[in-house]
């Protein structure tokens, strides 16, 4: 596959299509194969990349397992977007995805034409929800949660669903896992992963889509989410935390007009 450099090393990304580029950012201990259910829809119509977080799919990890964090993945992808000179491209996140794209959005908004935040993270902060993620970021406590936690937010239902379980499960027994999935929990309790203060700053036109039985980040931060970014609009679907795997036609059916809407508007179909 091929990769990009960034300041953590390198990090592979998949780049098909052509047209209006969409950029595809995966949740903590998956990878880029989550989207695949989407992938060739997107294909026909767009450029659509996506890329493998550090230390997932096939990009290596940083050397220090303890630097995994929002703040850093969501600086990872500035590395990304300017090493592969993206032009204004609409972001897919889901959680610590999601994350990243607000963030570019508020960092970079000349980089960003639109949002899709799928179960985000970034505009959970309160001390009830950083003591939370403070919680599940112990080691201790992730080790023996994860896997059963995996299993209750994914609500795996058909054979992607099942695949990306099995994948996601197996990484989280793992001692690299942990670690990484540890960290990532615990990079939600900073400051810096509190994007809520200055949601009212994303201007770009934003699509908020949740699933309704996600307990990773159930569907209230969905609604608080989308209350907090001007204009935003919230679509709720019957699936765990990845929607565009457990139902990618109705997702489709919500993500597709947005795109073309977008597109249109920025003069870049």
């Amino acid at each position: 596959m091929a990769s990009v450099q960034t300041r953590v090393g390198p990090v592979s990304y998949a780049d098909h299509g052509s047209g209006p580029v969409v950029v595809a950012l995966h949740a903590t201990l998956h990878d880029r194969r989550d989207f695949d259910p989407i992938a060739d829809e997107l294909r026909r119509h767009y450029r659509f990349v996506t890329l493998d977080w550090p230390g997932h799919g096939e990009s290596p990890p940083p050397e220090d397992p303890f630097v995994h964090g929002a703040a850093l993945y969501a600086d990872v992808l500035t590395d990304v977007v300017a090493a592969l000179n993206l032009p204004p491209a609409v972001y897919i996140g889901n959680s610590v995805g999601g994350y990243c794209a607000a963030r570019l959005a508020l960092t970079h908004p000349d980089r960003v034409a639109g949002l899709v935040l799928v179960d985000t993270g970034g505009f959970l902060g309160s001390p009830i929800t950083n003591a939370y993620c403070r919680f599940l970021g112990t080691p201790a406590v992730t080790r023996a949660l994860l896997p059963r936690f995996v299993r209750s937010y994914m609500q795996a239902r058909g054979s992607h669903d099942r695949a990306v379980l099995d994948r996601v499960t197996e990484r989280a027994r793992t001692d690299e896992g942990v670690a990484l999935a540890a960290a990532l929990w615990r990079s939600f309790a900073a400051r810096e992963a509190n994007l809520r203060p200055e949601a009212r700053q994303i201007a770009v036109p934003t699509l908020i889509v949740w699933g309704s039985k996600d307990t990773a980040i159930p569907v209230r931060f969905g609604r608080g989410t989308q209350s907090a970014i001007p204009g935003s609009r919230l679509e709720v679907l019957d699936t765990g935390h990845l929607p565009f795997s457990s139902r990618p036609q109705e997702f489709l059916g919500a993500v597709e007009p947005f795109l073309a809407e977008v597109f249109s508007a920025a003069g870049l179909n």
